[in-house]
């Protein structure tokens, strides 16, 4: 068992982070809701306690006895997370005069404290809370401080129980990743053995041991997660995977085609299935978003479960579910989180399809399934795709679907992502693409008064889809692409760009 830090997510829209910047250090760990808190074991090195959108004081706020976590391990405490702790020791949290949210930087630091090391004087840290600690309890020392907040950090003297109101987690806490690693490293004693070779060797052995002589269905989209689910499958139990890649009529321009060819050669057993009659039969008429993904979601499950009953005495079912997915469908407050992405499938199948889920990349972020990836010896090429949404082109074509939508979108974004190629933007970019607007515009082509449809845009950088930014893509790109869109595409006269970050948006737009 590796050594894993527990993460106690207490609601805050950040809380993945944390996990991102352990892992950045090869350090197992794992955020669970903070009313659900797991069996505690010998594995756990140390606890950190999230923020959190609620007050210590306000009703309903979470206020769980941590006691037995208190009594086992070194815990740090971050902004909600620091300001419960010091209430448990007997500290004041109030309200603050004003809120404190952004940059600040720290001031009257004890340089040689132990969760200090190798942080600079006056480093900048990130505030966003509107509650305040007043004191920290009889025997709480102070660490470090800003202009505003005095218990910036704090320690219980004695115990290795720690406090910080400024969120070390985002990138705008510049020595945050030090710190993180002071509190994991120096004082938990982790020592970053969690790496994809170990995880490969380890996840290989799991699923001998759990599938033993059965055989395993998997539902290939030719996306980066499914890849490696299927290859890590495939060194596991050989030809007792079968592959099944569907058509769904939402694919890229020639994608079915160029993904089937892509397997050629890994060993897969590959089947695809042609099926995008039966998606538009279902999606006619729909325009509610999420009405469009339940019936992808039902026709796919549909299509899917004919052909896993071809496959004679299957027992599971693989997915590539990754751990955004799971932290995305399960809220620490019930929140709506829960169902931004409904057209997963975590939490189970169908009663009737009668196969159990293995999830072998359940515990993985996105940048971590492409090491695993490299680490298994999968093209650089298939490793650096897009992520692509699993009802495709689907959620890009806002309104009703059709045939004639579908192939206005797949032309316009394949002018769009080879341009990307051609320039060298395409690794410079997270994930891109067209969405089709349900707007007509008026536009004037040679002698000819057009009234066609206008398409959008989509280019952002993230690391794993939790959050994202817009990408600045040279103005002269974006006209060639606006001008070839229009030009080459029958049907679109207009072409805008989204220069929205999420939050407050979404990458895509339904």
């Amino acid at each position: 068992m590796h050594q894993q830090i527990l993460i106690l997510d207490f609601g805050s829209q950040v809380t993945q982070l944390i996990a991102r910047r352990l892992r950045e250090l090869n350090v197992y760990c794992e955020i669970h809701p903070w009313n659900k808190i797991p069996a505690l074991h010998d594995g756990i090195q140390g606890v950190i306690l999230s923020g959190s959108p609620f007050s210590v004081h306000q009703e309903g706020a979470p206020l769980p006895d941590l006691t037995a976590i208190y009594n086992q391990y070194p815990v740090l405490g971050i902004c909600y997370g620091a300001q419960l702790m010091a209430t448990h020791h007997g500290g004041s949290v109030m309200r603050s005069t004003h809120r404190e949210y952004g940059r600040a930087l720290i001031a009257d630091a004890i340089i040689d404290h132990p969760l200090m090391k190798g942080v600079s004087e006056n480093s900048q840290v990130w505030m966003s809370h509107g509650d305040t600690i007043e004191t920290a309890g009889e025997n709480a020392v102070v660490f470090c401080s800003t202009a505003d907040v005095k218990f910036a950090g704090y320690q219980i003297q004695g115990v290795h129980r720690y406090g910080v109101q400024f969120h070390p987690e985002v990138y705008h806490s510049l020595d945050g990743k030090q710190l993180l690693s002071n509190f994991v490293m120096d004082i938990c004693g982790c020592t970053g053995d969690w790496t994809p070779n170990a995880f490969v060797d380890e996840t290989i052995q799991a699923l001998q041991e759990k599938l033993g002589s059965d055989k395993v269905i998997l539902g290939l989209s030719g996306g980066v997660d499914s890849t490696v689910a299927a290859v890590i499958l495939h060194r596991a139990i050989g030809d007792r995977l079968h592959c099944i890649f569907v058509d769904n009529g939402l694919l890229r321009k020639d994608e079915f085609e160029q993904v089937l060819a892509d397997y050629q050669g890994m060993g897969l057993n590959v089947k695809g299935v042609r099926a995008a009659d039966r998606f538009y039969d279902a999606l006619a008429g729909l325009e509610d978003p999420e009405a469009k993904r339940k019936a992808i979601g039902k026709t796919f499950i549909d299509v899917f479960d004919a052909e896993s009953k071809l496959v004679e005495n299957a027992k599971w079912l693989g997915q590539g579910t990754i751990y955004p997915d799971v932290i995305e469908s399960v809220s620490a407050t019930g929140g709506p989180s829960q169902t931004i992405k409904s057209h997963h499938n975590v939490g189970g199948l169908p009663d009737y399809m009668k196969l159990q889920v293995v999830e072998p990349l359940r515990t993985l972020f996105k940048d971590e399934v492409r090491r695993v990836g490299a680490s298994l010896g999968i093209s650089a090429q298939l490793l650096g795709r897009h992520p692509f949404p699993g009802p495709g082109l689907g959620i890009r074509i806002l309104g009703d679907i059709t045939a004639d939508k579908v192939r206005l979108l797949q032309e316009a974004d394949a002018i769009f992502i080879n341009a990307l190629r051609a320039e060298g933007l395409y690794d410079k970019v997270w994930q891109a693409g067209v969405i089709l607007l349900p707007v007509r515009s008026v536009g004037v082509m040679g002698d000819e008064r057009t009234y066609e449809r206008a398409v959008a845009l989509r280019a952002v950088s993230s690391t794993d889809g939790m959050t994202a930014d817009w990408v600045d893509l040279p103005y002269s790109f974006l006209a060639k692409v606006s001008n070839d869109i229009i030009n080459q595409v029958r049907g679109i006269n207009r072409v805008v760009y989204d220069i929205s970050s999420k939050p407050p948006a979404t990458i895509e737009w339904e």
